[in-house]
């Protein structure tokens, strides 16, 4: 596959905190970083640790699930109000999902990923971070980082145990560096809604055609954030609008 997102995936188990994380061709390259390591870190029995990596290895079908979902829902909610979706399928080197787990050598198209992207670095407040990383992952988008500090998987790992709460918890999070460049993301926090998925470009010397989308910037909360890009007359009200109510516990 041409450029797989680089993930933590969202299964993390107890105290530790274990982040299971794979990498994709135009991620940063982690050396030395295996499953078992993470899971004696983490001090992990052998139950929790093989319900661990179950989940760590089913995540990619719950996310083409949730893709899935979230298309119907979208179309839903524009026949309700009168208008028309308009969806793509592109190349390979979309989001795919399974890199959570393991390098995958085929492409997934655009709308196997999430519309609702929140860009996010560790020098954010704890508590804002917190927040923004499980009410993210709740409605169904991702968070994702510029990089590794200090180019040090472990370092970005423990820096998320400090600030995630203990037990056992989800956490869609993500590396890649593209997104920040496609997007022009320059300070933090910034949370974007597509309207459609849409393809990343690879390397320095070419420019991701960026599809119809809403963003806000600034300390604000999620459903700050989708109430206001849903309420206006942007592209990407009506998924905004789907994702408002995933986060609030809705059905549509």
């Amino acid at each position: 596959m041409r450029g797989l997102l680089l993930l933590a995936a969202g299964a993390i188990a107890s105290v530790g905190a274990a982040l299971a994380i794979s990498v994709g061709v135009g991620a940063q390259t982690v050396d030395g970083l295996d499953l078992g390591a993470v899971r004696a870190r983490a001090k992990l029995d052998p139950d929790a640790a093989a319900a661990f990596e179950q989940s760590v290895l089913h995540r990619g079908d719950r996310f083409r699930a949730d893709a899935d979902l979230l298309s119907a829902e979208v179309r839903a909610n524009q026949a309700r109000q009168g208008g028309a979706v308009r969806t793509t399928v592109g190349a390979s080197g979309s989001f795919d999902f399974d890199a959570m787990v393991a390098a995958a050598s085929q492409g997934a198209g655009p709308d196997d990923m999430p519309r609702l992207i929140a860009f996010a670095s560790l020098s954010m407040p704890k508590a804002s971070l917190r927040h923004m990383i499980a009410d993210v992952t709740k409605a169904g988008g991702v968070v994702v980082f510029r990089g590794f500090p200090a180019n040090s998987a472990r370092r970005f790992t423990a820096s998320l145990a400090h600030v995630l709460p203990e037990g056992r918890v989800r956490a869609n999070v993500g590396i890649d560096p593209r997104l920040f460049r496609a997007f022009g993301v320059t300070a933090i926090p910034v949370y974007v809604v597509t309207a459609t998925g849409f393809d990343l470009c690879d390397g320095f010397d070419c420019r991701t055609a960026l599809p119809p989308h809403d963003r806000i910037a600034g300390n604000v909360t999620l459903d700050y954030a989708l109430a206001t890009i849903g309420g206006g007359k942007g592209p990407a009200a009506h998924v905004a609008t789907v994702y408002a109510t995933r986060l609030t516990g809705g059905v549509r």
